[in-house]
């Protein structure tokens, strides 16, 4: 695994155990899925691209825009899901037919591949793309990091 993809993976193994908390983005402290990848963002380019605003649990379901995902698209680099690697970020729908609103960050790709992520009522947690969880992922993205 390349430099970066690894200091990816160290870092947001460090988050694993924070508590959930919606809208928080502190390591040990709290904090939700957009938090978790803010928190890994800050800690790898020292800054965020972007002001987030206050958002609810239904994010922009109402409104049917994706949202999450325009985001990533402005800072992140897509690929296609099926070439994930160690240190990607996964975007996930969590219904049919609702906006993508979940995401995670790829740690291990063999022999499973395996994914660290803010989950409600868990905290941050490390699990095995199972099959459900596969047939949520609608994008996949690389950090703007060099040699990645």
């Amino acid at each position: 695994m390349s430099g970066h993809r690894q200091d990816i993976v160290d870092e947001v193994r460090g988050w694993l155990g924070t508590p959930y908390v919606h809208q928080a983005s502190v390591k040990g402290v709290g904090t939700d899925c957009l938090g978790l990848l803010r928190g890994v963002w800050r800690a790898l380019l020292g800054y965020e691209p972007e002001t987030v605003p206050s958002y609810s649990m239904d994010w922009s379901e109402p409104q049917g825009e994706e949202r999450m995902w325009a985001a990533a698209r402005r800072h992140l680099i897509e690929k296609n899901p099926s070439s994930a690697k160690a240190g990607d970020v996964l975007l996930f729908r969590m219904r049919d037919g609702r906006v993508a609103k979940h995401v995670g960050i790829v740690s291990e790709t063999a022999p499973a591949l395996r994914f660290i992520h803010a989950y409600s009522g868990y905290g941050v947690v490390e699990n095995t793309l199972s099959d459900p969880w596969r047939r949520r992922v609608v994008a996949c993205f690389e950090f703007p990091l060099e040699d990645v």
